[in-house]
Formats: structure tokens, sequence, C-alpha cells
């Protein structure tokens, strides 16, 4: 019996723990949602499309969390040092996955009141290919 194995207590945990990982992983909660990924693969690999789906989605919604909490704060008149976020819109949120500067992103974007929509594909965009990555490497 694998250590793995004791950790599989059925398909569909192991998917639902990976949505809740992914998505508390976006938030400024620390997290490691590609573990659970790689986890979910190693002991399902059938399981590729659903757990890429599920990951991405709940890293994307978890990161629209940030840009929605962060669009509510009040704005100041000082914003120099978002001006790269603003020069560049919604297109940085590619770097969305990236630890410590993404959840920075997400809040940046809605702070500046960035388009939901944009945001929304440019973040998800960026999260599907680090999990693609990352189950490339496992598989």
């Amino acid at each position: 019996m694998s250590f793995l194995s004791l950790l599989d207590p059925g398909p569909d945990a192991g998917l639902g723990a990976l949505f809740a990982s992914s998505f508390l992983a976006a938030t400024l909660l620390p997290g490691g949602s590609e573990i659970v990924l790689a986890g979910v693969l190693a002991l399902r690999p059938e399981e590729l499309a659903a757990a890429l789906t599920l990951a991405t989605l709940g890293n994307t919604l978890g990161g629209m969390t940030t840009w929605a909490l962060a669009r509510r704060l009040p704005q100041k008149a000082d914003t120099t040092r978002l001006a790269w976020v603003r020069h560049h819109g919604a297109p940085v949120l590619l770097l969305s996955w990236a630890p410590v500067v993404g959840d920075a992103l997400c809040a940046a974007a809605g702070w500046l009141r960035l388009p939901w929509l944009p945001c929304v594909l440019w973040m998800a965009a960026g999260k599907f290919a680090r999990y693609a990555l990352v189950a490339a490497a496992v598989l």
C-alpha cells in the first residue's frame, strides 16, 4: 500500500479537495495547490481534464475574489506604484499564478477598477498554463 493510496478517499473527494485548495491558494492565504494537483494526477491520471478544469476554475475564482475585495477599497490619489499594472492592464494577470506577486497583481487590478471580463480571461489563461505545466511534469 502506497502513501498516496492512504490519502485517497475517492475520486470526488480528491477533485473537491483540489478545487478548494486551488481557491484558497489564490487568496492571500498560503497554500500549494500544485501539490494537490500532482497527487490527484498521480492517483488518477484519467482525471486530467477534470483536474485541470477544477484547479483552474478554483484558482481563478480565488484570484477574482481578491480582485473584488480590492475593488471595494477606497482609492487614494497616489497610484505611482501601480503605474506598470495600469499601463499594461489586464494582460499582467497572466502572471497571477506567480507566488507572492500574483495575489498582489489581482488586488492591484481590482483596486485600479480594471474591467472584470478581461481580468478573468487573462487570469484563467495564466493559471491554466501553470497547472498544465505541473500536469505535464507529473504525467
